[in-house]
């Protein structure tokens, strides 16, 4: 048993000095599934679809992208002061629209999206409520692609070992030297998650039919869902 506890105490301590060492290199773990988000936009783009809605959009880092792929993108981001950098960031961009509102969760029974994103967002909104209300304004044969939080148990240590070497690694190859500001990007308000995985991924299944959703690196999990098509 000693034996055990030592391990574990020297495990914590890697751990943590790990962490003490990503802080002085920092960066986003959202933009690391930037690509993924991409990579569904474009595929909504060669199937014909145009409208884009990004759900606590930030500083706007994913609505310059996706605008760079459809024809029309929207932000909404509650937070003021947030919502005033993700403007100045997509001043230049015509077809993206930013909007400082928070997320209606009423379901709108208006299709206007072809593909609706949730990155670090869902958490901050009560879950079965924002899957509907998202659901409600996909387009028929639209995708909602969610990059979220979980509130961590012992089935995730896997993914957050992982994830916690990789993420000094990322991060001293990003920024060589010590971030003495934290980026822009990573400037948005923050809350803790209160669902596991298993609580999400429950609610997820019963609300929208076939979803596929899976745990991912960097403390996020990953979850895609596609509208049926019409008839």
């Amino acid at each position: 048993m000693d034996t055990l506890g030592d391990v574990g105490s020297v495990i914590l301590g890697v751990l943590s000095a790990l962490g003490r060492f990503s802080d002085r290199h920092p960066w986003s773990h959202n933009d690391a599934y930037a690509p993924w988000v991409l990579w569904h936009a474009h595929r909504i783009r060669r199937r014909g679809g145009s409208a884009a809605l990004d759900v606590g959009c930030g500083t706007g880092n994913l609505l310059r992208i996706l605008a760079a792929v459809l024809d029309e993108v929207t932000g909404i981001e509650p937070d003021g002061a947030t919502a005033a950098k993700a403007r100045a960031n997509t001043a230049r961009i015509r077809n993206a629209e930013m909007r400082e509102e928070l997320y209606d969760l009423e379901p709108l029974g208006q299709p206007q999206y072809d593909l609706v994103t949730f990155v670090a967002v869902l958490h901050h909104l009560p879950l079965e409520q924002a899957l509907h209300a998202a659901r409600s304004v996909l387009r028929p044969g639209g995708r909602l692609v969610i990059v979220g939080l979980a509130k961590e148990t012992a089935a995730d240590q896997p993914w957050s070992l992982t994830s916690a070497f990789l993420n000094a690694v990322v991060g001293v190859f990003r920024h060589p030297r010590r971030v003495r500001a934290t980026p822009e990007n990573m400037t948005a308000p923050t809350a803790e998650p209160l669902e596991t995985f298993e609580q999400i991924r429950e609610a997820a299944q019963a609300v929208l039919p076939g979803v596929k959703i899976r745990r991912s690196l960097f403390w996020r999990y990953t979850a895609v869902w596609e509208s049926p098509a019409a008839r």
